[in-house]
């Protein structure tokens, strides 16, 4: 009986460390979101950075020619801008039809389609006569002033700047979720890292870098998915800072269906724990070596427990501790961790979301949406049996019109 005690207190305490600092970290980040003040910018008295707006897309025909005519649509001048599609497995009329577009068209064809091969392949074909790359996603609309908002940063000395990428459609339950957990990611790892002075988190797309800067960096990469987890921690890793733009806006196409989903969740898990395997070892070191505070938090959000997951296994674990205490109290003997630890872990949690999540979502429409997050929180949990293998192959996103 003392064995099974001790095995049971073991599991709790493991529980309750992994859970409580992850609670703990989305609060504390959280709460300093709500104080991050918008950077003040050294004013562009001339425009004279190029910028490459690199869009790559892999069988996108259906949101491609859109997106390119939309990117054309900047208030920054356009002879200081050029739009690259860069056209992975795109139908010929689709081609014929981005030929016809002022734009620069590349198209690309490789065995295994990555997003880092792809924008490798772009920037030696196009050269090196820019001065900044503005990387997008295929569904990725730039509001009209996004790339002269980007270029205030970048006279400020940043070498990476991350946009604000927000819903574009919030037309389904999940989509809505989906809306939530961009801006929820926004509040707590972009405006509240940046109010406590560390790095914003990359995206994946919205974000700009220094044109020869990033061009060596990519050289680099090599992921299958989540290539900008990779590049992210190898540039804090070197010291870079990354700034966040709150009021540059990208719109991104959310996530319409279950199915789509648990795919997009399962390629974001499996890339998280192959990259904190790759870097922990890296991560202490630099802390302790270095003081490199940045680079370590990259690492711990690595293994950190996603947001969806966090919340729905703490109010789990609050219920069934809850139960056990009222119900079977000498049940409860056994239980290392008495139940007030986790309903204290749930109030922590469910403020954390409740300063994220932006005013416009609270709505009848969200209500209804959170009703479906039982099955968003169980599509997650199972995506964790269904990781292996899951980055060494690419998993492509659907994109399509959006039904309103």
């Amino acid at each position: 009986m003392d064995y099974v005690k001790l095995l049971i207190s073991t599991i709790e305490w493991l529980l309750a460390l992994y859970l409580g600092i992850g609670a703990l970290y989305i609060f504390l980040f959280s709460l300093a979101g709500l104080f991050r003040k918008k950077t003040t910018m050294v004013k562009v008295l001339k425009y004279t950075r190029k910028y490459a707006v690199l869009i790559p897309g892999y069988k996108e025909d259906a949101v491609i020619l859109d997106v390119a005519k939309q990117a054309l649509d900047q208030s920054y001048p356009q002879s200081l801008f050029d739009v690259v599609v860069i056209a992975d497995s795109f139908k010929p009329e689709t081609l014929s039809e981005l030929e016809k577009m002022p734009i620069t068209l590349v198209e690309v064809d490789f065995e295994v389609s990555t997003k880092s091969k792809a924008l490798n392949k772009a920037m030696k074909t196009i050269g090196d006569g820019y001065d900044v790359a503005l990387v997008l996603d295929a569904d990725n609309i730039m509001e009209h002033g996004f790339i002269e908002k980007m270029d205030h940063a970048f006279e400020n000395g940043f070498k990476v700047v991350q946009g604000h990428r927000v819903a574009k459609n919030t037309n389904t339950s999940f989509a809505i979720l989906d809306a939530i957990s961009e801006e929820v990611n926004n509040h707590i790892f972009r405006k509240g890292h940046r109010a406590l002075r560390l790095s914003s988190a990359l995206i994946g797309s919205g974000m700009g870098f220094e044109y020869s800067f990033f061009k060596r960096t990519m050289a680099q990469v090599e992921a299958v998915g989540g290539f900008d987890k990779e590049l992210e921690l190898k540039l804090l890793r070197s010291g870079e800072k990354i700034e966040y733009l709150h009021h540059a806006i990208v719109y991104d196409e959310k996530v319409q269906k279950a199915a789509v989903f648990a795919n997009q969740r399962k390629r974001w898990l499996s890339a998280q724990f192959i990259y904190f395997r790759r870097f922990v070892g890296s991560g202490i070191k630099e802390l302790f070596l270095r003081g490199n505070i940045d680079f370590f938090d990259k690492v711990y959000q690595m293994i950190a427990p996603p947001r969806v997951l966090l919340a729905g296994v703490v109010t789990l674990i609050t219920l069934f501790y809850a139960g056990i205490h009222f119900l079977f109290p000498v049940i409860s003997g056994f239980m290392g961790i008495p139940y007030q630890f986790w309903f204290f872990t749930f109030l922590v949690v469910v403020f954390a979301f409740l300063m994220a999540i932006p005013k416009k979502f609270y709505s009848i429409d969200t209500l209804k949406a959170i009703l479906t997050l039982p099955k968003a929180f169980g599509l997650m949990f199972l995506s964790l049996f269904k990781l292996k293998g899951a980055n060494k192959k690419f998993i492509h996103t659907e994109h399509g019109t959006i039904n309103s």
